[in-house]
């Protein structure tokens, strides 16, 4: 149920026509409240689609009613007329829901750069539909309705002392951080104030989302929401809130990047010894974004030499010549050399470990990435065609 575990929200998914396809391409979800706390963290790129604009202004007063989501178009860089039409989907929502434009979020998926009166209508016809079939178990077809180039939906619940977290996510491609990565909605039925939420979230998603470097290319419509109904009257700890919200985050990341286009390998980047957290963050999206290295995942090759190269264009503190590197479970350098042969490891499974160790602190963290793979390049040639 995703979204519509916690109690307090009702959601929806239709087919407006934005798909070929002929799939659900709209979504609604609805906080019924008593509360209307909400937060949100969007992309840092500079270049934003309309909805983003928007939603950015609109949550800055802490208090959300509902979010209209659609694939099947970014409606970024569609100038005034695409601006109008986010203003016009909040309009309508806000007009169907009785409630305040001001406190409707908008989020679009798709191909940037493309956008008429048919886009447009068929927005605004999805909105009106997917609200007339809002309901408590409406979260599936919800998080069908947000799916791109997704092969499968992402969902996860997780529960705290007396309430609980539910969420949805898309994203298959332009997985890199920037405080958010995709679209994301996750909803709560405890109490908790935006502010709070706001901490919540971002904290949340600083260890999470942000970790999450699939491809290096990051997108204009990133924004992850959190609702908080109150519906169940208990007030969260905030310290337990952010742990199982952190929890949910993670299970939606992984399940990103398990699905992220054309890849045979999920890698996990885990850095060691740094000599502070920026550290081994800089030191793991290092080797992230080195083709080279992915290309050689792909390939099943544990070079190591890759990973080194990879790590010695940072500016992070450690001794190049002091580095240990793991490949699943196998340390194939140990102090800058050759340690085990690279025969020894196994790069069939599409679980691939990666452990880096900087000799240089205690500081630690995982970046998780994917391979560089000819369906990954194939996908995105043949994208807006």
């Amino acid at each position: 149920m995703s979204v519509t575990a916690a109690q307090g929200f009702d959601a929806a998914g239709v087919a407006a026509g934005l798909k070929s396809t002929g799939a659900r391409d709209v979504a609604v979800v609805v906080n019924r409240g008593p509360h209307f706390a909400g937060a949100a963290v969007f992309t840092s790129n500079r270049a934003k689609a309309n909805p983003i604009l928007w939603s950015e202004q609109a949550v800055a007063d802490g208090r959300v009613h509902a979010v209209v989501l659609n694939s099947g178009g970014a409606n970024c860089f569609t100038g005034s007329f695409g601006f109008q039409t986010t203003h016009q989907t909040a309009e309508l929502a806000a007009e169907l829901l009785d409630v305040s434009p001001g406190d409707v979020l908008v989020c679009s998926t798709g191909l940037i750069g493309t956008g008429d009166e048919e886009f447009r209508r068929k927005v605004l016809e999805g909105t009106r539909e997917a609200v007339a079939q809002l309901r408590g178990d409406g979260g599936d077809d919800a998080s069908l309705a947000i799916m791109t180039t997704d092969s499968r939906p992402k969902r996860a619940v997780s529960a705290g002392s007396g309430w609980t977290i539910g969420g949805m996510a898309k994203g298959a491609g332009m997985l890199a951080p920037g405080l958010a990565t995709m679209l994301v909605v996750l909803t709560t039925d405890a109490i908790v104030s935006s502010a709070d939420l706001d901490r919540a979230l971002r904290s949340a998603t600083h260890v999470t989302f942000d970790r999450l470097d699939s491809d290096g290319c990051m997108s204009t419509n990133d924004q992850v929401t959190l609702l908080a109904s109150g519906a169940t009257g208990v007030t969260a700890d905030l310290d337990e809130f952010t742990r199982v919200l952190t929890e949910v985050c993670q299970d939606l990341a992984q399940q990103l990047q398990a699905d992220a286009e054309g890849a045979s390998h999920d890698i996990s980047i885990q850095v060691v010894h740094a000599a502070s957290e920026e550290d081994a963050v800089t030191v793991g999206r290092s080797v992230a974004r080195n083709n080279l290295f992915k290309a050689a995942i792909f390939g099943n090759d544990p070079n190591w030499g890759r990973v080194l190269a990879a790590i010695g264009t940072t500016q992070a503190r450690f001794d190049p010549y002091d580095v240990d590197v793991s490949f699943n479970g196998v340390r194939v350098c140990s102090h800058g050399a050759p340690d085990r042969p690279r025969e020894d490891v196994d790069l069939t499974p599409r679980s691939t470990e990666i452990l880096i160790d900087l000799k240089a602190g205690d500081a630690e963290a995982t970046i998780l990435t994917n391979d560089l793979t000819h369906d990954y390049v194939h996908e995105n040639s043949a994208y807006s065609s």
